[in-house]
């Protein structure tokens, strides 16, 4: 997914933008690099490398890099191998503009050779650099450096969120299209990332730039144009988290921290305005829910309590398959989830829906992200930041908004809805206590860490819950797992257990409890 930071202001550059894209190491990455503007402005100095972010800054001494100016990024192979050449920030010919890139720019082939027919060179196998040379072109046009970059942009066809600096300047310029950027204005100081978690320890005021924006940072601040170069304006928003929220707060990694949170933020999560969802749910008979990975389980689950509490008839669908098996119209709810509210593949299909003018309820934690503008309805899970890579509060909350949407207004026997509320109230103490039991985790954790394969295992709503607990095991500890329906164990999965492969069973007290049972003998039997 890549990330990306820039930072103009009064302080170095270089110290700021690593700290920054050490908290977008969630969004996935192959490589790391930053270019900083010398102090005179004379020079731009890039360092690049395929690694992590803490041992590329070590070892090519990040922190040596002086200036008050600079980018930085994350990067994950799209157009290339991961290598120091294709790493970000690329620059033109000359060395004099630096920029970096989330996206794809579509075109990048007809423009590439276009420039090389007027002579530029290119050093990478990338798509971005090619916005790089477009620059240097219209620059050697005549043009100054915000007119050059505002025609380069409307150059490209794609997706893409741009930071870029010129030598003997003192701005970064940036532009944004289907990928997510937000700028940062502090005292004295303005930044620009990928997402805002990278900039909360400089402030909490935020521009959420939207599709078409193109931007001058400076230390005064941001100024903000479209692709005719007519200014526009973009209100600022102040936030109201803080830098605690994306620290580690005394946990061995974010992700143990962020488990740890679970049963405060769930609390923060059933204080969410679900009303209006709840009034739009009770509209529609007919509900597809699109998602991805972790989201994607949630939508499941939510697709099961609406076919058995509600009555609707409800699909959960991979949002990247979805346009290729469905077709919404005006009597479909659509409800996107995505934590992020940034996710491609999810913003494609939903993209997608509104072709067919059909009504969209987003499930996000990022306020006014790109989901969350396009919806008819937004629930903010109120999850804070998660700064890990695997989603683990923010799944919990997401279950939460949902469960809340659905059934806070549930009936007791004498009519008053304090049933559902009842209800809801008791699950982040239920959490909190779960949570109280991490050395007998850590016993289970030492029985699988050696495994070659895990499946896990559950029926009704307990089958989400399985998938989920496999995509976790996989993304965190590289150990192959699968989940899947308890009953389906026995009609092939069971050839493949052995004395050597845990099972594990997800076994809620109800209806299909005895059940669940019985396939657990089948499968000790093994």
């Amino acid at each position: 997914m890549c990330g990306i930071i820039g930072y103009i202001g009064n302080n170095k550059a270089s110290e700021i933008i690593i700290d920054g894209l050490k908290r977008l190491e969630y969004r996935g990455y192959d490589s790391v690099g930053i270019a900083v503007m010398r102090a005179d402005g004379e020079e731009i100095e890039t360092r690049k490398e395929k690694g992590i972010v803490s041992e590329v800054a070590s070892n090519l001494e990040f922190h040596t890099m002086n200036g008050k100016t600079g980018i930085g990024h994350t990067r994950w192979a799209t157009h290339g191998a991961p290598c120091k050449e294709n790493s970000h920030p690329h620059s033109d010919c000359s060395g004099k503009v630096v920029l970096a890139h989330n996206g794809v720019i579509e075109n990048y082939i007809q423009l590439k050779d276009e420039l090389t027919k007027k002579g530029h060179r290119f050093a990478s196998e990338t798509d971005t650099e090619v916005v790089a040379h477009l620059i240097e072109q219209f620059r050697t046009d005549g043009l100054a450096p915000m007119l050059a970059f505002i025609r380069a942009i409307a150059m490209l066809k794609g997706s893409y969120a741009i930071v870029a600096i010129v030598e003997n300047g003192d701005a970064i310029y940036i532009a944004r299209k289907n990928s997510p950027l937000v700028v940062g204005v502090g005292n004295g100081e303005t930044l620009c990332a990928s997402d805002v978690p990278a900039m909360l320890k400089h402030t909490n005021n935020f521009i959420f730039l939207e599709d078409g924006d193109i931007g001058v940072l400076t230390t005064e601040g941001c100024r903000m144009y479209d692709i005719y170069a007519n200014e526009i304006h973009r209100n600022p928003v102040t936030l109201n988290w803080d830098i605690e929220m994306a620290e580690k707060g005394g946990a061995a990694h974010f992700m143990l921290k962020e488990i740890r949170d679970q049963k405060h933020f769930l609390y923060e999560s059933f204080l969410a305005d679900t009303e209006r969802a709840a009034e739009l749910l009770s509209k529609f008979k007919k509900i597809h829910i699109i998602a991805c990975g972790t989201s994607y389980h949630a939508a499941c689950l939510m697709k099961l309590l609406l076919h058995k509490h509600k009555g609707a008839s409800a699909e959960a669908f991979i949002a990247s398959e979805y346009p290729f098996v469905a077709k919404p119209d005006k009597e479909t709810l659509i409800v996107a989830i995505s934590q992020s509210g940034e996710t491609a593949d999810t913003l494609q299909a939903v993209r997608y829906v509104k072709q067919y003018d059909a009504t969209l309820l987003s499930l996000t934690n990022a306020f006014q992200s790109s989901l969350a503008r396009i919806s008819n309805e937004v629930v903010y899970l109120n999850a804070g930041p998660e700064v890990s890579v695997a989603a683990t509060k923010t799944f919990m909350s997401q279950l939460a908004v949902i469960y809340k949407i659905l059934f806070s207004d549930d009936k007791d026997n004498d009519g008053g809805n304090d049933h559902g509320r009842s209800m809801l109230n008791q699950i982040p103490e239920i959490v909190g206590g779960m949570l109280q039991q991490e050395e007998q985790m850590k016993t289970i954790a030492e029985t699988i860490r050696n495994k070659g394969s895990v499946f896990f295992i559950g029926r009704g709503l307990s089958y989400p819950i399985a998938m989920e607990g496999a995509l976790k095991l996989k993304e965190i500890s590289y150990i192959h797992a699968e989940g899947g329906p308890a009953a389906e164990i026995k009609h092939g999965p069971i050839a493949l257990v052995d004395e050597n492969m845990p099972v594990v069973f997800i076994a809620n007290r109800g209806n299909s409890y005895e059940k669940v049972l019985s396939n657990m003998m089948e499968v000790k039997a093994r």
